[in-house]
């Protein structure tokens, strides 16, 4: 009788886990059976239930968060709700307590820690009386209690919060994000020899195309490897991302690579990795290797026959041919300015054409290194090939270079007094084009009006030199591009030495694809977004309008900035000029590009005692 009623009561437990709310979790085991992926893929170490309060009826509803990913179809479904979707953001997400007929949450557990925080959608703006009701609720009725947070992830929250207004536990991101030892960076499986490198050992060895890769920090070039494993977490705009994107191989990040058990016992073993948002997976195996295909060579625009110095308020058709896309683009940014004066541009920009860079090469010591090296048969010498690199590198330094060039120039800079600084930088045919982004492939360099030590020769030498990076000339033989159509234009403007801030947008929502909204990446100062130093963490947040008569933007944080004491680094102010500002030259630039929809990559910078916007760049996102 005694295992009947054991039988009887096992049973009837695993129905109850089964349903589809509960009023109450009493254990992680009922957690469990509700739990699913939050809607924004902003962390990869959480977990989540929905949670809703009936105001009307004092009922509070857990439910499974796998079947039913939305609170609106909860309360159609479940609950007899009957207005439409519209009529229900605008009711229950408002700042009137009186419109709402629900309070909506999510009840999210950071994996593999005690870290339980409580948080409201972005384009909530629940009053505080209500939250701090919600929150105490919940509290009360899941079984962690007091080890609840309630999560600041709008400026709204976090300024509330900096005024002492609440009276409730609250934590911002960096109680979450401090706790997120994988990411992924380009999803996607492989197959390969498992390896493990340092960083130093990059410099001289070159892995096997046939191999999976370990790697002791984030490193300057892509390997031309099977995938690629780092131990430091990337911003979601960061070189190493965009380049990896490019590539199409499957790249994750992940803090313990180096001691976990998991990859130490699979060393110098094939193995299958497969990687995902949030998690990822590696054994050995027998399955057989793909073999990659031969990249077709890729035929680059060039136009060696204009030799004038290129101005940039002006849009030159088909310009590419002869500057770059990366200068083309900047005229195109220029003329959007114009139409639309909601940001600037960088003054007195101007583009150097390929066609001295191309001269330059011609002479002779550094044409037969070129020629030398482009003939060398073993493509897997690495060192006789970096050693060879730099030898052409120095050559193009070392020659003169010509000095009609050189007056045009200082005749266009001499003809101001407003600047000094002016910044060179790199626009060849072999970036910021279709399929090959070149992020981070190419140097800029500063040059300084009636300077001895920083003049404009030494940095467009410099500049041009850096074709010959070993970054760049492996992405280009990864992607089948011709080394000798390779040409650097050099885009030039005045530089930045009082930048406040300085950012990345992504017109799109990376985190949660199928709503609209943009990306942005920020950090304090010049410290780099796309490429920070160790143990740098940027502002990120995602931007949008659910609601286009609202008067600012929706933010949703994912971290804070670590040099700015984790406090936002935007106003509200700017962040609306921002997100203005990037869907107006999204939408704009699309004809430019003859693209009927492009989602675009643009760089800016807040500058001065003013905090002026200045864009400074744009190009084709290419995801």
């Amino acid at each position: 009788m005694k295992s009947i009623v054991c039988c009887f009561f096992i049973l009837c437990f695993g129905m109850a886990l089964s349903q589809t709310s509960y009023n109450s979790i009493p254990d992680y085991k009922t957690y469990k059976s509700l739990k699913g992926k939050p809607l924004s893929d902003k962390f990869s170490n959480v977990e989540s239930v929905k949670v809703i309060y009936d105001l009307k009826n004092r009922k509070l509803y857990y439910f499974n968060s796998t079947k039913i990913k939305l609170h609106y179809e909860f309360v159609v479904d479940q609950l007899g709700y009957t207005k439409d979707l519209y009529f229900f953001n605008a009711d229950n997400y408002s700042a009137s307590a009186e419109s709402r007929d629900f309070l909506l949450g999510n009840l999210n557990h950071v994996k593999g820690t005690e870290k339980w925080v409580f948080e409201l959608a972005a384009s909530d703006h629940m009053p505080i009386a209500l939250i701090e009701q919600f929150y105490k609720l919940v509290s009360s009725s899941v079984y962690i209690g007091k080890k609840l947070k309630f999560y600041l992830n709008t400026r709204e929250k976090i300024a509330e919060y900096a005024a002492k207004k609440f009276s409730i536990p609250c934590v911002a991101s960096d109680y979450i994000f401090n706790d997120v030892s994988y990411q992924e960076v380009v999803h996607g499986s492989a197959v390969g020899i498992l390896k493990t490198y340092t960083l130093k050992q990059l410099e001289t060895t070159k892995p096997g195309s046939d191999e999976i890769v370990i790697i002791d920090g984030t490193p300057e070039m892509l390997p031309d490897v099977k995938g690629i494993i780092v131990n430091e977490l990337q911003t979601p705009l960061s070189h190493l991302v965009i380049l990896g994107k490019n590539r199409k191989i499957p790249v994750m990040a992940y803090t313990k690579a180096i001691a976990d058990r998991r990859f130490k016992d699979l060393l110098n073993k094939k193995v299958a990795l497969k990687i995902e948002v949030d998690t990822f997976y590696i054994s050995a195996t027998d399955k057989k290797m793909n073999v990659g295909a031969m990249a077709k060579k890729r035929k680059l625009e060039l136009d060696t026959v204009s030799f004038r110095i290129f101005d940039l308020s002006q849009v030159t058709p088909n310009g590419a041919k002869a500057i770059g896309a990366k200068a083309q683009n900047m005229s195109y940014l220029i003329a959007a300015a114009k139409e639309r004066p909601i940001f600037k541009v960088p003054e007195y920009a101007h583009a150097i054409p390929f066609y001295y860079y191309r001269q330059h090469v011609r002479k002779q010591k550094i044409r037969e290194l070129i020629d030398e090296l482009l003939s060398h048969t073993n493509k897997n010498d690495a060192q006789w090939i970096d050693e060879q690199l730099k030898k052409i590198r120095s050559a193009i330094k070392k020659a003169p270079i010509d000095a009609s060039l050189i007056n045009g120039i200082n005749a266009i800079t001499g003809n101001q007094s407003a600047f000094k600084n002016f910044r060179f930088r790199s626009s060849t045919n072999a970036e910021d084009i279709d399929g090959f982004n070149g992020a981070g492939l190419y140097d800029s360099k500063t040059g300084i009006v009636g300077d001895s030590v920083k003049t404009f020769e030494k940095a467009i030498k410099e500049v041009w030199a850096s074709v010959w990076n070993e970054a760049p000339y492996y992405e280009r033989e990864h992607f089948g591009i011709d080394q000798r159509a390779v040409a650097m234009g050099v885009l030039f403007h005045r530089s930045f030495p009082d930048e406040l801030a300085n950012g990345v947008v992504i017109t799109k929502n990376i985190s949660r694809t199928e709503f609209p909204g943009i990306t942005v990446n920020v950090q304090k100062g010049e410290n780099s977004v796309v490429k920070p130093e160790k143990g740098e963490v940027c502002e990120q947040f995602t931007a949008y309008k659910f609601n286009e008569n609202l008067e600012n933007f929706e933010v949703d944080y994912v971290s804070l900035s670590n040099l700015n004491k984790n406090e936002p680094i935007l106003t509200t102010a700017e962040i609306n000029r921002i997100c203005l500002a990037s869907y107006y030259l999204s939408s704009k630039l699309r004809r430019y590009w003859k693209k009927p929809i492009a989602v675009a990559d643009i760089e800016f910078k807040i500058v001065g005692k003013k905090r002026e916007l200045y864009i400074k760049q744009i190009r084709v996102f290419n995801d």
